[in-house]
């Protein structure tokens, strides 16, 4: 009897012991569909721009789901201070546990969470719908922060680009979708603002742009790199964000003064952007090319009516073209009546010391200078273009 007690006791301590090892574990519903693995996958992304890329994150370990969807992960990982990792599912025909899908957050097959030593997370989620489902019982503050993230980019995805595909028909919906991008992206990169959660925050910035372009959000990030390296200065990702947002490897920013820019004209000659700028109010320092469909849509549409309202008032426009043939510019300029305003190219296409210069690798761009060269703004176009030269022309 005696034997048959400690036996009882031992089994129960066994057990507990057992269920004290858990430190990640969940229900995931759907997880009967044949088409996805019945497995779940822990990830760990070592660099910050390895975060939200496929095939770079380390998978530390995976999970079975059992016949009720339900998975446990035992013996955490030896981590000190707070980490991201990522909780990943795969479809059946996919070799690489570590593949992270950015195509639609609705349907993403990945899910960011903060590791903290010591704490135990239940999560629950739809598999064919991961990212988008997956909700903690009693999260920590960062993995609250990390779920209202992840229902900021769903709003912003639905409102900005779920029906991205029904709006590629004309060049005016380039500049469109344009916009509409980086509404999504200035949301996503706002939510930084709100939180004191280094990892959300920084979750924040790689969902904005899993590629890492940041070159229309450059102030944006900007601002971001110096609040960041002013809380957490000593912190591995945090170094490589201040690189990354580093002057040197942003494209000109608002406020920023553009001094040294010589531009090979039209005639032959040099000029300045101080010859460009002296004696003028508002000068347009526009980028473009003649095969930019929607640069020359802004050409007839917005520029013209600009230069014919301001032209003689003391608004210039200085276009600088990626061409490399000098037929096809001028064939360009005079089509879109383009002629009334300055030209300058070097003539060597998209890779040339202009765009070197300025740190550009997407047109149409623009940068709105005043008289001394300072950029009061940048990448407006259409109507807000026109509103801006309106309203500084009749205050200035």
């Amino acid at each position: 009897m005696k034997n048959l007690l400690r036996l009882c006791l031992f089994s129960l301590l066994l057990m507990q012991s057992c269920g004290e090892s858990v430190w990640l574990s969940g229900t995931i519903k759907g997880h009967d569909d044949n088409a996805w693995k019945p497995k779940v996958y822990l990830v760990q992304p070592d660099k910050y721009m390895d975060v939200a890329q496929s095939f770079v994150g380390k998978v530390l370990d995976s999970a079975e789901l059992d016949k009720n969807g339900y998975f446990q992960f035992k013996d955490a990982p030896d981590f000190q201070e707070h980490t991201l990792l990522m909780l990943v599912v795969q479809p059946q025909n996919e070799k690489y546990a570590n593949r992270l899908v950015n195509t639609n957050p609705q349907t993403d097959n990945y899910f960011p969470f903060v590791y903290e030593s010591g704490s135990k997370l239940f999560v629950e989620a739809e598999m064919s719908k991961f990212q988008s489902t997956l909700r903690f019982r009693d999260p920590s503050v960062a993995n609250q922060r990390m779920e209202q993230l992840r229902d900021l980019k769903l709003s912003a995805y639905t409102k900005y680009l779920e029906d991205d595909s029904k709006n590629w028909g004309t060049d005016k919906d380039l500049l469109d979708r344009e916009k509409r991008l980086y509404n999504f992206q200035k949301e996503l990169i706002g939510f930084s603002d709100s939180t004191e959660e280094l990892l959300p925050a920084l979750m924040a910035l790689r969902w904005a742009s899993p590629e890492g372009d940041y070159e229309r959000t450059a102030e944006l990030v900007y601002a971001q790199s110096n609040k960041w390296s002013k809380v957490v200065p000593g912190h591995k990702w945090v170094k490589e964000l201040t690189q990354i947002a580093d002057k040197s490897n942003l494209p000109i920013l608002v406020n920023d003064t553009i001094l040294s820019l010589v531009f090979p004209m039209k005639d032959g000659s040099e000029t300045s952007i101080s010859d460009v700028t002296t004696g003028k109010k508002l000068v347009l320092l526009d980028v473009w090319a003649s095969w930019c469909a929607p640069c020359r849509v802004e050409n007839r549409n917005v520029l013209v009516p600009l230069w014919e309202k301001y032209g003689d008032k003391g608004f210039q426009i200085m276009a600088y073209a990626l061409e490399s043939s000098k037929k096809a510019w001028n064939n360009a300029i005079e089509r879109d009546g383009a002629h009334r305003w300055l030209h300058a190219s070097h003539l060597q296409g998209d890779q040339n010391p202009f765009m070197d210069a300025l740190r550009l690798k997407t047109i149409p761009a623009n940068f709105l200078l005043d008289s001394e060269g300072k950029v009061l703004a940048k990448n407006l176009h259409g109507e807000e273009l026109m509103k801006f030269v309106d309203d500084f022309m009749r205050d200035n």
